[in-house]
């Protein structure tokens, strides 16, 4: 069976609804979004869609920081290499396990740029995030 690629904005949104489904009940990022960020999951996962609606379709509409938030959260509570770690294996096995083809290849590629940068820029320090 083949499996679609993240080609529309809705394959964009069921990806991004899978994967925090999965990241929400995760023992090891889990807390961070629930319990020190306090995520409203109703408001932030249209902005989430949107971030990749236009990072992987050029569709505008998403405003926002997400590096504030993320450095919010890290003065809180540090951030590990471990939350990075995580989040990526979580997101690789959303994307293993349902989507193929080049824009679900270019989330791939991002999501470990994002991660890797992130990580940089709030002097998270330890073991490498693991880039592509």
């Amino acid at each position: 069976m083949t499996r679609p690629d993240l080609d529309t904005p809705e394959q964009i949104a069921d990806m991004v609804r899978r994967f925090y489904a999965t990241v929400n009940t995760d023992d090891i990022v889990g807390p961070v979004f629930n319990d020190i960020a306090r995520v409203d999951w109703d408001r932030h996962l249209p902005k989430l869609a949107a971030f990749w609606a236009r990072a992987l379709l050029g569709i505008d509409g998403y405003q926002g920081n997400p590096f504030a938030r993320h450095a919010h959260v890290h003065q809180t509570s540090p951030l590990t290499p471990a939350h990075f770690e995580r989040w990526l294996a979580l997101f690789e096995a959303n994307l293993d396990q349902r989507w193929a083809g080049p824009n679900t290849e270019r989330a791939r590629t991002l999501v470990h740029n994002v991660a890797r940068v992130h990580a940089i820029q709030l002097g998270v320090t330890g073991e490498p995030v693991h880039g592509r």
